[in-house]
């Protein structure tokens, strides 16, 4: 058993088979995406995955993972429970290994989690409304943002000139990755991983130029595999992700920022002269935001408006580039192919004669043509 009130912290650290204790109202895909992606035996919560008040995907895709969720157990087992210790489910109960019971709750089913969606989708019109008069709020105030100049950190990767891809943990990540797999190999752009962003680069084989972002969700593996850290700052100067590189002992720039981290990295990029910029994982929408239960959208809007003649969604250009074969892999097994040929060749005597009559009677074709 692994315990991680904090659900995207605990995500990188599950190990397959442990049984995730987590306290989590309303459970994001981009969450749901980690724990699955960890394997674990179940998931028991402290909270509601689905609350009825936010339309929210987390608990379906556990279920359809196959993944058994004990969900509204009493808060106070946290403190209980023991990190490693050994438990098991039992119906609508948590069991320890002797089989006496730690803590009772609901046992999700497909019903049950359709049931409260549907309900959720009924709020959606008064979202909606709140999230809009929010995001108008914000940009009365904060307008300025799309003309004032932005500090970046001296960094040791170059950007200039280069294409960038900026990886935002979320559930279609990894498949858009897979998706510009032939872009990033032809284009070799600057790898720009948001956070758990930087686990998806490392899963799909990349690895990590830049690790940017609060540093709450990333992996210490994908820490260690990256070349340079940019830790978010806020406004104010606070920089809790700091803390974490402090006591591995890494070095790490610190940015200061407004928005959200994703917002850090396209400022970043656009800034050090990338382009294009390639959004992988990225929130584009009113629901996006809804589901990870952000007040206002305001802030991304800002700076999608300034870098936006350079941004690209990684699936408009999986999509453009459909159907368009690749010519360098061709050529390269066409190469391939033919020095296998000529080593063939130089290593049979009745091939390098065969090779010298074939020669032979090109050259007399051409001359008899040349005199016709």
């Amino acid at each position: 058993m692994r315990i991680g009130p904090v659900t995207k912290q605990l995500a990188p650290c599950l190990r397959a088979g442990e049984v995730a204790v987590i306290a989590h109202d309303d459970l994001d895909s981009a969450t749901a995406t980690a724990l699955i992606e960890a394997r674990p035996a179940a998931v028991v919560n402290a909270g509601a995955l689905v609350t009825g008040r936010v339309p929210v995907e987390g608990a379906r895709l556990l279920l359809e993972a196959g993944i058994p969720v004990l969900d509204g157990v009493d808060r106070a087992v946290l403190g209980r429970l023991a990190e490693g210790q050994w438990v098991r489910l039992d119906g609508q109960r948590l069991l320890d290994g002797r089989g006496r019971v730690l803590a009772r709750g609901t046992r999700l089913d497909a019903e049950h989690v359709r049931h409260r969606l549907l309900e959720a989708r009924q709020q959606l019109p008064r979202l909606s409304r709140e999230f809009v008069d929010n995001t108008l709020a914000y940009l009365r105030r904060e307008a300025a943002i799309l003309t004032e100049p932005v500090w970046i950190p001296p960094l040791r990767t170059p950007m200039a000139g280069r294409p960038a891809v900026v990886v935002v943990r979320s559930a279609t990540a990894r498949a858009d990755l897979r998706a510009i797999r032939p872009f990033i190999r032809r284009g070799r752009p600057v790898l720009i991983g948001v956070d758990g962003g930087a686990d998806a680069l490392l899963a799909e084989g990349w690895r990590p130029d830049l690790v940017v972002g609060d540093m709450d969700s990333v992996s210490d593996r994908a820490l260690a595999r990256a070349r340079e850290i940019v830790v978010h700052a806020y406004p104010d100067g606070a920089a809790p992700g700091l803390a974490r590189l402090r006591r591995a002992g890494r070095f790490a720039h610190v940015m200061p920022s407004f928005g959200t981290s994703e917002d850090m990295a396209m400022l970043l990029a656009y800034e050090a002269g990338a382009a294009p910029i390639v959004a992988v994982g990225a929130h584009w929408g009113v629901l996006d935001f809804v589901e990870r239960g952000r007040a206002g959208m305001a802030s991304t809007l800002l700076v999608r408006m300034r870098v936006g003649h350079v941004l690209v969604d990684a699936r408009g250009l999986a999509r453009l580039a459909e159907g368009r074969p690749d010519w360098p892999a061709y050529a390269s097994m066409v190469t391939a192919a033919l020095g296998c040929v000529a080593a063939l060749a130089l290593a049979s005597p009745a091939l390098r004669l065969m090779a010298r009559l074939l020669w032979m009677r090109l050259q007399t074709g051409l001359w008899l043509g040349g005199l016709g």
